[in-house]
């Protein structure tokens, strides 16, 4: 494969990538600060921070994985000379990040629903204690 054909697909995957991984970081994190506000009830500034932190952790995770396969490489058992052939491998790149970055999205959500049972059942076993006031201890004859 000559080299414009590597950096064509270059051109191609890294967009689509980055896209994708956006897309599915701030649908993600939009909708899971209900789940956060949930976890962390009545503390929304904590709520707020760990979704903040997950989002990031997100990204890097996934873009450097993108990053990590992006190598194309022209090889005796990967030779392609045709735009045909750059699709079919971009196809299976992309389409392989893809389910990566499905898997991540339900670990995620796994993630929040864990957190939101974990709340729920802290909460069913605080029972609050009933405060009784001490005894009074009085001299005799008073």
């Amino acid at each position: 494969m000559e080299n414009y054909f590597i950096v064509k697909a270059y051109a191609v995957y890294l967009p689509i990538v980055i896209g994708l991984t956006y897309y599915v970081a701030h649908t993600l994190f939009k909708n899971g600060k209900v789940f956060m506000f949930d976890i962390f009830k009545g503390r929304e500034d904590i709520a707020l921070a760990t979704n903040t932190l997950f989002k990031v952790g997100f990204y890097l995770l996934n873009l450097g994985f993108a990053l990590v396969i992006l190598e194309i490489t022209d090889s005796e058992y990967n030779r392609f000379d045709t735009y045909q052939e750059l699709i079919e491998t971009l196809s299976a790149k992309i389409g392989g990040f893809s389910i990566y970055l499905g898997i991540m999205l339900f670990m995620n959500l796994l993630l929040f629903f864990r957190g939101k049972k974990k709340a729920r059942e802290a909460g069913q076993t605080a029972h609050p204690i009933a405060v009784q006031p001490a005894p009074v201890n009085r001299p005799p004859g008073e």
